[in-house]
């Protein structure tokens, strides 16, 4: 439907960038499909851990549809504006920690899907890039900003200003990536990893992912005040009482809430 898919399984909820013909670049109507199904989600207390995946064997996601943009006058490319900064934003904003499982291409919005979430599992076959500067643009789903906190001002100026395309092992080395593995089992280890955070604490693992996206840039002590308040929402909460009463008693946990 429009370019984006939805399943569950569980606690868990993939999200499927799902336009392989195109290489799953991003058009209107797929951006407009991505903002609703993340709101979905976002509303949906009983999904605890996220993951982000793409279908098709040669991209994860190419960026925006150069294609559709180019037939678009200056006014539809404005208007269309806010519907990708709902796409964006959506994915950014998901309040459950989001795993994103990369193989090919990740370029442009991509790589910017990429850089919203919180763990990115990458296979072998993964390229990612900013290649925006290269067509006149600069990088809109945040990237810049992204890219900024995620790497540091060297590795991001280096991203953005080349342009240039970064393999598996660059990729780790400058964080873009966080695990590699085997070409093809991305999907399979992001879904491992949902399964794990699925597990724990829902409460305790929102407050925790709140503290660490709002901690990001600021001075230390602020930070730590973060934690605090993060650390507050769960202390004398069900999920804290359900799960030292599990660890005594030697079984899993079964969470309130």
């Amino acid at each position: 439907m429009d370019g984006v898919t939805l399943r569950r399984d569980g606690h868990v909820a993939e999200i499927v960038l799902d336009r392989p013909e195109a290489l799953n670049a991003l058009s209107t109507a797929m951006a407009r499909r991505l903002a609703d199904v993340c709101a979905e989600v976002a509303a949906d207390a009983s999904v605890r851990a996220v993951v982000l995946s793409a279908a098709g064997e040669k991209a994860f996601c190419v960026g925006a549809d150069l294609k559709e943009r180019g037939a678009m006058t200056d006014e539809e490319i404005l208007a269309q504006r806010p519907v990708f900064r709902a796409a964006f934003g959506g994915v950014l904003n998901l309040p459950q920690p989001v795993v994103a499982a990369v193989h090919g291409y990740a370029l442009g919005g991509g790589c910017e899907f990429a850089l919203s979430a919180d763990i990115v599992v990458a296979d072998e076959s993964a390229v990612f890039g900013l290649p925006e500067v290269g067509v006149g643009l600069v990088p809109g789903g945040g990237g810049t900003q992204l890219a900024l906190r995620r790497l540091g001002p060297g590795k991001a100026a280096d991203l953005v200003f080349t342009g240039r395309r970064l393999g598996i092992e660059e990729a780790l080395a400058y964080g873009l990536a966080d695990r590699r593995v085997p070409a093809g089992t991305a999907r399979e280890e992001a879904l491992g990893i949902a399964g794990v955070i699925a597990g724990n604490s829902p409460t305790a693992v929102r407050a925790a992912k709140r503290a660490m996206r709002q901690g990001a840039g600021t001075a230390l002590e602020a930070a730590l005040d973060l934690e605090e308040n993060a650390w507050r929402t769960v202390a004398f909460s069900a999920d804290r009482r359900e799960g030292i009463a599990a660890f005594n008693e030697k079984r899993k946990p079964n969470w309130p809430s």
